[in-house]
């Protein structure tokens, strides 16, 4: 009883056999020759990657061969043919690419093999559908290896950044990446949801012409936003795009760090945001996102000597530089409750006098002293500012 081919083989003809060996060599160099007239990027490619594609191409006639003899055997797979070529080669050839050499190899197969050999046409038909099935599973797996690679780069450039890592090689490796920002860069972090969606995140972010990079540390969810240099009033921009990108945190305090002026500079903008979400939960009220700097005093307080620095030089300077008879009636002025009669008193001056005063201390500094908060944060500054001077042996007359 004769055994049947598979229905998705052809059927075999010993007597084509020793012909298609025959030929092998001259089609290869039919096929090469071929290559070079109608493929641009293969003429143009270093000789090195060019031989590495034609051995491609001689490997795809002799499997075809194997192929036919042996219907039992596999398919030529892309990944066998492409273990014969630098590593390097699948990265630099497209998909797109590699069809196109699969259209010629198999059009030179048909006008040389099928102009002879009618006969043929459905081994050729089939080879050709299996070789492209086969290619597109390559480029589909190196895809997906590619994807986890990029997770875990992404996962350890957002490590590098919270751990406060200032290597060099940030810039290299947020690039290999695709990070095309050159503008600002500020880090939002936030609790984990249930339910992460980094796809819907970046799919916000490229709305807004941002880039972002994402990482997961257990109840910790954290993005590194950069906006492209052409963004105006980016500190808007970043503060913007953290609004949108607040659904996709969790419940609690999702805290903003300072905009910094490169992805190098991230380091400096999530230590600040560390500080802030390890305070926030002195503030019953907060806004979601909440700018680290909102909580300079709660950080000063908690030892964060960049927010102990920044307090001294936005409200303490400035009086004690400037003014001294200014710091004397504000510090006077909280030491009395924000009453201005017991501070006119204290100070032996009219209250319109010292209603005046505040009134200089809000144009020089920007803030208003009668609003509860304000009041709070320059005061925890002046203290600050007088602890530091009489630490440094500084005085001011």
């Amino acid at each position: 009883m004769s055994q049947r081919a598979p229905a998705d083989r052809p059927v075999v003809t010993p007597k084509h056999l020793p012909w298609l060996r025959s030929i092998a060599g001259d089609l290869a160099t039919a096929t090469l020759t071929r290559l070079e007239e109608t493929l641009p990027w293969y003429s143009q490619m270093p000789p090195a990657r060019r031989a590495a594609v034609g051995s491609v191409a001689q490997s795809g006639i002799t499997s075809f061969i194997q192929w036919y003899e042996d219907p039992g055997s596999q398919p030529w797979v892309a990944a066998d043919v492409f273990a014969g070529a630098p590593r390097e080669l699948l990265r630099s050839i497209s998909l797109q690419e590699t069809l196109q050499l699969i259209h010629v190899v198999v059009e030179m197969v048909e006008e040389r093999v099928v102009s002879e050999h009618p006969d043929l046409r459905e081994a050729v038909l089939r080879y050709s559908r299996d070789i492209a099935f086969s290619a597109a599973d390559v480029y589909a797996r190196a895809a997906e290896a590619r994807g986890l690679w990029d997770a875990r780069l992404e996962a350890l450039v957002v490590d590098s950044i919270i751990s406060g890592e200032t290597s060099q090689e940030i810039n290299s490796r947020v690039a290999a990446l695709g990070w095309r920002a050159d503008g600002q860069v500020a880090v939002l972090l936030g609790t984990t949801p249930e339910t992460p969606d980094p796809d819907n995140m970046r799919k916000i972010a490229r709305k807004s012409q941002a880039d972002v990079l994402l990482g997961i540390q257990g109840r910790r969810q954290v993005a590194v936003i950069g906006l492209p240099e052409i963004v105006p009033k980016p500190a808007t921009a970043i503060i913007k795009l953290a609004e949108a990108l607040s659904e996709s945190f969790g419940a609690g305090p999702l805290i903003l760090g300072p905009v910094v002026n490169t992805v190098s500079d991230a380091p400096r903008s999530a230590k600040a945001a560390l500080s802030a979400n390890s305070v926030a939960a002195s503030r019953e009220v907060y806004s979601r996102p909440m700018q680290a700097d909102d909580l300079l005093p709660e950080r000063a307080l908690a030892g964060d000597l960049l927010a102990k620095q920044t307090l001294i030089a936005n409200y303490y300077l400035p009086l004690a530089e400037n003014s001294r008879e200014l710091l004397h009636t504000l510090r006077n002025y909280f030491e009395n409750g924000g009453s201005l009669e017991a501070t006119s008193k204290a100070l032996y001056v009219h209250a319109n006098t010292v209603r005046y005063r505040l009134k200089r201390i809000q144009e020089l500094l920007g803030e208003d002293m009668t609003d509860p908060r304000t009041s709070f944060v320059a005061q925890v500054a002046l203290s600050l500012g007088l602890i530091s001077d009489a630490e440094n042996g500084i005085r001011r007359d």
